[in-house]
């Protein structure tokens, strides 16, 4: 705590970059989401598939999961990463948890009528997977390019 004039303390956190404030923020709903996002997705396919049998729902849960395992991962690791290649894995996060949200409670429809129920369970977790994996290393190589650019200035 520093004291800037009589009766007026500020904390360092307070003294922080905007952006920094804002990614930790984003950071914190992104971990949330992560959690919600698994937590919700595999209580509406356990709903979905209660006439399923139970090692085809045990493979469909880790199937399911896997996504959210990574971006979790990457969340609890991203601290040393760039700025931007933070901001762009924590707002993936946050359209993987609230993508599969929806399209898991049918808010939105992407089967088309009479397919297959498990379309949707098959379909949506390498759709994340390919959203993880051009979004995050295209972030990266643009803040490399970046950092780069302004160091040779």
């Amino acid at each position: 705590m520093s004291n800037n004039g009589p009766g007026e303390k500020t904390s360092k956190a307070s003294q922080a970059r905007p952006d920094v404030r804002f990614l930790g923020l984003l950071r914190a709903v992104a971990l949330i989401a992560v959690v919600a996002g698994a937590v919700g997705s595999v209580g509406l396919m356990l709903r979905a598939g209660q006439r399923t049998p139970r090692l085809l729902l045990v493979l469909f849960v880790i199937w399911l999961l896997s996504p959210f395992v990574a971006l979790a991962w990457a969340n609890l690791v991203s601290k040393r990463w760039s700025l931007l290649t933070r901001a762009a894995l924590y707002c993936v996060t946050l359209v993987v948890a609230l993508g599969s949200l929806a399209i898991y409670g049918e808010l939105v429809v992407l089967r088309r009528p009479g397919s297959a129920n498990a379309f949707l369970w098959v379909i949506v977790p390498p759709g994340s997977w390919l959203l993880m994996a051009i979004v995050v290393p295209i972030a990266a190589l643009i803040s490399r390019r970046l950092s780069h650019r302004g160091a040779s200035a």
